[in-house]
């Protein structure tokens, strides 16, 4: 039942999805004025330019490097620090308050201080996301620590499982959609501090070009960019992490012989 429906899910989202074009040509053309609000065809014509001339390609590849090393090192540390957390007490109880300043720290307070701290170079750039996420994969981890199945603890005690062995067949499984939870939320909300990261003091990049367009008050080109982005992200989300979570659950679903 399961596979079935995640099967069926492709021809939903792509009418979903359908939808919310013509929701958004709807608009423009009750609008009646492009430069507010161009419709899905300019926005389209002005894709095709930019990617003709090689520089949507460039800017889209320059923001993944940034969002890809940010979401590992955030992903990694996060991770490690929310397991840690969550099997020791002491760890817990005497960092936890840090885990909490951290989140709420705004993201452009975080953003700014690097600048100053390290230079106006991707090494700032890519800490200051990736210290913006850190703390939220921590605290999801964290959580999905202390709900692991104490049974399932005993189980892998009693046979002696080496703790690779516990790690790989006990306690993954069950941080899977904990896991899941912060790589869908770590890619939704890192591309977006990556796009203020490249406003403020970037030469290239999504953010980069948004902030040009936005100060010759071209609306078309706004869209073009933040959209190819957010398509790139559609195909992340339904193509690579989909798949990745149906591969890990697998053991929860019944076998049909």
């Amino acid at each position: 039942m399961q596979n079935g429906a995640t099967q069926n899910q492709a021809p939903v989202v792509v009418v979903s999805l359908i939808g919310l074009v013509a929701l958004w040509a709807a608009a423009a053309w009750w609008g009646g004025d492009s430069t507010v609000l161009p419709g899905p065809n300019e926005v389209w014509g002005i894709f095709l330019s930019e990617t003709a001339s090689g520089e949507l390609p460039r800017h889209v590849i320059a923001t993944l490097r940034r969002v890809v090393l940010a979401f590992a090192l955030a992903m990694v540390f996060g991770v490690v620090i929310g397991i840690a957390m969550g099997m020791n007490v002491t760890l817990n109880r005497w960092f936890g308050a840090w885990l909490v300043v951290l989140l709420n720290v705004p993201a452009l307070v975080v953003i700014v201080l690097c600048y100053l701290w390290i230079g106006l170079n991707e090494v700032a750039a890519i800490t200051a996301v990736a210290l913006n996420k850190t703390a939220m994969v921590a605290v999801t981890i964290r959580e999905g620590v202390h709900a692991l199945d104490p049974k399932l603890k005993e189980m892998s005690q009693a046979y002696r499982m080496s703790a690779f062995t516990r790690l790989r067949h006990v306690i993954l499984p069950q941080l899977w959609p904990y896991l899941a939870s912060s790589t869908r939320n770590g890619l939704a909300i890192i591309w977006k501090i990556v796009l203020v990261v490249e406003f403020l003091g970037r030469s290239d990049g999504v953010g980069f070009q948004i902030h040009l367009y936005f100060q010759l008050f071209e609306t078309g080109y706004v869209l073009a960019y933040a959209l190819s982005f957010v398509a790139l992200m559609l195909v992340l989300e339904y193509g690579v992490i989909g798949v990745m979570e149906r591969r890990a659950t697998r053991w929860r679903r019944p076998s049909h012989g």
